[in-house]
């Protein structure tokens, strides 16, 4: 019997699910490979609730806890959050813990969890990460992980699939988080509610991982369910060097080309820089539009902007060079692995000679804790988000960019065009 054709989403939940294809609007259950939970999101929310039920953990091999949003702890409310996280692991004896090395979207896959065919949950909203890595991953909340922590099973419904589609190759100076941020100002939050997106074509084949789990990540911000890009050998290499094993035959994991989805076409090699100005990610817009407006402060940290891509992105811009007069450059790296390479390298000595303030590797700022905002600054970071007060003061005005687009403005003293100052 001749199968239909399947979307890269189709394939991914048939294999959880047990089957040889699946169709679009079906509800399915499916079997989880990963489920990934941070000290935000999970023990403190979860434990109460197996303890109610009098139920265990279905295969703790499968779970990963990561310590990241409130570390380091700076008050009482903190310091309880992370205990109960810890005590919970501790008396679990879960295997895979992630104490302060950095974001969980980073971390996770820098040790190897994610590999191409697994159906992964997390207890995050930016979970789709792992969509970069040709794994189907999307985020829950907790009586969904509580469901999953008992049963090892989720439930969800074939989404369709988007298809973004990035001809020819990107600019210097130009990068996966202004893609991302020009989709956005095209479609908004919700062009991709409740679907499957998908980047493909030579511009995304040509990106690094890190700037791909940057696309996959910020596909959340589209309202997509996943944002999946299709294994190759640049995801193999990546996977081995992470000591990822059984990665199994990742040429299965693309869409078929009869497959049934919704394209859209972009041209890479047309794309400027973008900026999104507050109090949306969907505000989106070419740097041009925004060149000028004085900053007060420079955030290059996150997920989606501080890996060690990100880092060295910033340092080809500031490298020899000071930031202006007035103008604070926050610098928080996403993880210790990422922090220790930028070391080496001397990417990091580079942004600390141009001025900036080295920050712990953890949520941060990003998730409004530590190093949070105060009073009427206007901000440019390299985050996925910029709604009003999630970076801690409720006046201040955060504008999205890439590092580039971010480092070039510390440089000025306003949002700039990196493509003027790259070296």
């Amino acid at each position: 019997m001749i199968q239909p054709a399947q979307t890269l989403a189709q394939k991914l939940i048939a294999r959880s699910a047990g089957r040889d294809h699946v169709a679009v609007g079906e509800i399915v259950n499916a079997r989880v490979d990963l489920a990934m939970f941070h000290d935000s999101s999970g023990p403190r929310r979860l434990q109460p609730m197996l303890q109610e039920l009098g139920a265990s953990i279905w295969d703790k091999s499968r779970v990963v806890l990561v310590i990241d949003h409130y570390v380091p702890e700076r008050d009482e409310e903190s310091r309880q959050i992370v205990r109960i996280a810890r005590d919970w692991a501790r008396s679990e004896a879960l295997p895979h813990v992630y104490d302060s090395q950095g974001i969980c979207h980073v971390v996770v896959p820098q040790h190897g969890h994610i590999r191409p065919g697994m159906m992964c949950v997390g207890g995050d909203s930016h979970s789709p990460t792992g969509g970069a890595f040709g794994a189907y991953m999307f985020g829950v909340g907790s009586t969904e992980m509580l469901g999953v922590m008992v049963t090892g099973e989720i439930w969800l419904r074939v989404p369709q699939t988007l298809q973004m589609h990035w001809r020819g190759r990107l600019s210097p100076g130009v990068t996966a988080k202004d893609m991302v941020l020009s989709m956005l100002g095209q479609f908004g939050m919700n062009g991709g509610q409740y679907q499957a997106v998908e980047f493909a074509g030579e511009a995304v084949r040509a990106l690094s991982m890190a700037e791909r789990m940057t696309l996959s990540n910020m596909s959340a911000e589209m309202g997509a369910q996943v944002g999946l890009i299709a294994p190759d050998d640049t995801t193999l290499a990546w996977l081995q060097a992470a000591g990822a094993e059984d990665l199994g035959e990742i040429g299965q994991w693309q869409t078929d080309e009869a497959a049934e989805r919704q394209r859209h076409d972009f041209d890479a090699s047309a794309l400027a820089p973008y900026v999104a100005a507050p109090h949306s990610p969907a505000n989106a817009h070419p740097v041009v539009q925004h060149a000028g407006t004085q900053v007060d402060v420079a955030y290059i940290g996150a997920c989606t902007g501080a890996k060690l891509d990100d880092l060295r992105a910033a340092a080809q811009v500031l490298r020899g060079r000071k930031v202006a007069p007035g103008v604070r450059l926050m610098v928080a790296p996403a993880s210790l692995q990422d922090l220790e390479a930028a070391r080496q390298e001397g990417v990091l000595q580079s942004l600390q000679d141009a001025g900036a303030e080295l920050l712990p590797s953890s949520c941060g700022a990003c998730a409004g804790y530590g190093n949070t905002l105060d009073g009427d600054v206007t901000v440019i970071s390299s985050t996925a988000r910029n709604f009003k007060g999630r970076m801690g003061s409720p006046t201040a005005q955060v504008y999205l960019a890439s590092p580039y687009t971010v480092a070039a403005s510390a440089l000025r003293g306003v949002i700039s065009d990196p493509r003027g100052v790259l070296p």
